[in-house]
């Protein structure tokens, strides 16, 4: 009798322990199942599971399709709204997700060459120098306690916008000896201080002491824009202040045409830079009313064209971005936009807006004879993959020009003025 036990002891562990196995699997994908997803319209998006998937209701037929293989599930965005997806194990509903169903929405990638003027909000202290007076060197701006970054808003109450309105204050208060009032932007906090300039030995006028600037201009990439709104969208990164190295606050801009003259190829711990000047006719082809961490963003004054991908593409969500093959549009001679193979190294979702989602390599030959890899000047190239933009060149690895960081187009778009999340906010019942 004892032996029996033990068979029927073992037998019962051996099923245990088969029945486990065989739930190993689903319950491994069970763990992995997203709480929701999200398609455009007219786009699909699949999934590896064994799972039975079914739309929770008739209303999620409308907002989107499902097509179940013996391994995956594709989804198919039809319109947008919001439905469910039931999913099953033997029988039993175990799990449901929100399927959210964007509306189909797509931009013009660019690859441009563009130049960028930046006007400051007030002028901006860029240094301090030292005055020769009667009484010694000295710098009246460093003794009023204004600092290398600042920005000098107002004088005597009257807003300050460029250079040339600083100099009759400073001559009208070194004649009849009143300070200057001045308000300060520092850390986007407002101060005020009195300033007391004095008189130039070697000119004999009258000199504040501090070094200001009330633009910066350069070069960079577009990267898209909304061929609807006219919305842009370039650069990936903020322009900060060559001298004070803080963001520059816009108060307003332009982006003009640029045309590239030549590559200064980068090598390891010396990125390369495009040498590029602004096209010959000036034309003021946007505004610039933001410079965030995710580049400059306006509209547009009319359609740019890049002449390879002229007509509208769709764009991928950062959980759509895989690691594998890809391309980029910029201008590396004159003003011809060309395209050139990368590879996607890593690609990180994000739920919240983020710089440096993802990490690409340059592995076209011409690309890297050419530049040597990323350059100062591509940042804001788009980056292409599967017929989809998915993101743009932000920074080069100072010890590999040719890998760098790539920003995802969604926080681009943000950025931009342009929600793809504001649509399709019905739930199927």
């Amino acid at each position: 009798m004892g032996s029996d036990k033990i068979r029927k002891i073992i037998g019962c562990i051996l099923l245990v322990s088969l029945m486990s196995l065989g739930f190993v699997k689903p319950v491994k994908e069970y763990v992995l199942l997203p709480n929701s997803l999200t398609v455009f319209e007219n786009q699909q998006l699949s999934m590896q599971t064994s799972l039975q998937a079914d739309a929770a209701a008739a209303d999620s037929e409308q907002v989107f399709s499902i097509k179940t293989g013996s391994e995956s599930l594709q989804i198919e965005g039809r319109q947008s709204g919001v439905g469910e997806i039931v999913f099953d194990l033997a029988g039993i509903p175990i799990k449901k997700v929100d399927v959210k169903v964007l509306e189909d929405f797509r931009v013009i990638p660019g690859g441009q060459s563009i130049g960028v003027k930046l006007n400051s909000l007030g002028v901006l202290v860029v240094g301090h120098h030292q005055i020769k007076t009667s009484g010694g060197k000295k710098s009246p701006g460093e003794i009023a306690g204004v600092q290398v970054g600042d920005i000098i808003t107002k004088i005597n109450g009257t807003t300050v916008e460029s250079m040339s309105d600083v100099t009759p204050f400073i001559q009208g208060s070194g004649k009849t000896g009143k300070p200057l009032d001045l308000v300060i932007s520092r850390d986007n906090k407002e101060l005020k201080t009195k300033l007391v300039p004095v008189k130039d030995e070697n000119e004999g006028a009258y000199r504040i002491g501090l070094y200001i600037r009330d633009s910066a201009a350069g070069i960079g990439t577009m990267t898209f824009y909304d061929p609807k709104s006219k919305k842009y969208g370039a650069l990936g990164h903020v322009i900060s202040d060559m001298d004070t190295k803080k963001p520059i606050v816009v108060q307003d801009g332009q982006v003009v045409r640029s045309t590239v003259t030549s590559i200064e190829k980068g090598s390891n711990g010396n990125p390369g830079e495009k040498l590029a000047r602004f096209s010959s006719d000036r034309q003021i082809i946007g505004d610039i009313t933001r410079n965030s961490p995710f580049g400059i963003f306006g509209r547009l004054n009319g359609d740019m064209t890049n002449g390879l991908y002229d007509k509208p593409m769709p764009i991928a969500l950062s959980n759509e971005v895989k690691e594998g093959p890809a391309h980029i549009l910029t201008v590396v001679d004159g003003d011809r936009v060309e395209e050139f193979d990368v590879q996607v190294v890593s690609s990180t979702p994000q739920k919240f807006p983020a710089i440096k989602g993802m990490v690409i390599k340059i592995t076209d030959p011409k690309l890297l004879e050419k530049s040597g890899g990323i350059v100062q000047g591509m940042s804001g190239s788009p980056i292409i993959q599967n017929g989809k933009v998915i993101g743009a060149v932000t920074h080069v690895f100072v010890n590999d020009p040719t890998s760098g960081y790539g920003v995802h187009i969604e926080w681009m778009l943000s950025e931009a003025g342009i929600d793809i999340y504001t649509q399709g906010a019905k739930k199927a019942s």
